[in-house]
């Protein structure tokens, strides 16, 4: 039976393939009908010894979880490619190029974003990354050895490339560190627990989830803040300074979520709601002034619910 992460690559996969969006972004056509996912099992982790490299190639269409160093060839003109990589939510992504052979005058490029871009909808989304749109793109084609080594701003980052002649490609060698205050996150499995900490910085943090689930609050710290509400059209924590939100949506970009609930007071005890979209997304805003915490769980909903 595949893992839950397999199903949530697939998931990740099947919105790949349906997207046609501007050419500025990834159009993924006609995905290959092999496994398009070899995640590294935990049996193979336990035999590899601590001085020994994983390696494997890449294809068109991949996701990678694990360090390594991975390879890509064009057997064929390669046109809509991208690699996503994806870390645990206290873990930053670092890609170095290791050996780049691609025609950038003859319209090949090979580009690392910073984040996750699905159809034209990015996370983390502009309101919440530290860096404009512009500044999240690496292209090796303007860069070159400049920039040949590329750490990512939380837990997420891709590559999307094309080649047009058959025998060129690159390899890059993936690498994971620690994120001490990790703030915008992707959960990689459809149930977890964590604790998202913004020690007086200005700055909105993500934590979304590609499943429909039960989100249950067990902790939160805002300051001196008061008031509980659900949302309503004249309602909500917008005029206050720290709050923390729950959002639903088909797509990738918190932004474009509909808001479904806002707390805006310290509690300990229990919120719980059940969320049925395709994306969950809790979302903290800080205004800079306090330490901000919130420890919430999260089960995948069963199809009854």
């Amino acid at each position: 039976m595949p893992s839950a992460f397999q199903f949530q690559c697939h998931f990740v996969l099947i919105f790949l393939a349906a997207s046609k969006g501007e050419t500025r972004y990834l159009e993924m056509r006609d995905a290959s009908e092999d496994e398009p996912f070899l995640l590294l099992s935990e049996d193979l982790k336990r035999e590899l010894s601590a001085g020994q490299i994983y390696r494997r190639s890449l294809r068109c269409i991949d996701m990678l979880s694990i360090e390594g160093q991975f390879t890509f060839t064009a057997d064929q003109p390669q046109l809509h490619c991208a690699t996503f990589f994806i870390g645990e939510p206290e873990e930053l992504i670092t890609i170095d190029y290791d050996f780049v052979n691609i025609d950038c005058q003859g319209g090949d490029f090979l580009k690392v974003f910073d984040g996750w871009i699905l159809k034209g909808e990015k996370f983390p989304s502009s309101l919440d990354h530290p860096l404009p749109t512009s500044q999240r793109y690496v292209d090796f084609c303007e860069s070159g050895n400049i920039r040949r080594s590329i750490t990512s701003s939380q837990n997420v980052a891709m590559i999307f490339f094309r080649i047009h002649q058959p025998g060129r490609g690159f390899t890059v060698t993936v690498k994971k560190n620690t994120n001490l205050f990790p703030c915008n996150v992707i959960a990689q499995t459809p149930s977890g627990k964590f604790t998202m900490i913004i020690p007086h910085q200005h700055r909105n943090c993500s934590f979304s989830i590609i499943y429909p689930v039960v989100i249950k609050i067990s902790d939160l710290i805002l300051g001196h803040l008061n008031g509980l509400f659900l949302k309503k059209p004249s309602a909500g924590c917008a005029g206050v300074g720290d709050f923390v939100e729950l959002l639903g949506g088909t797509g990738l970009d918190p932004s474009k979520m509909v808001p479904l609930a806002d707390l805006c007071h310290s509690f300990h005890g229990s919120a719980q709601m059940k969320i049925g979209c395709d994306n969950t997304v809790l979302r903290m805003v800080s205004s800079g002034k306090h330490i901000n915490r919130v420890t919430f769980e999260y089960h995948q909903l069963d199809l009854q619910d």
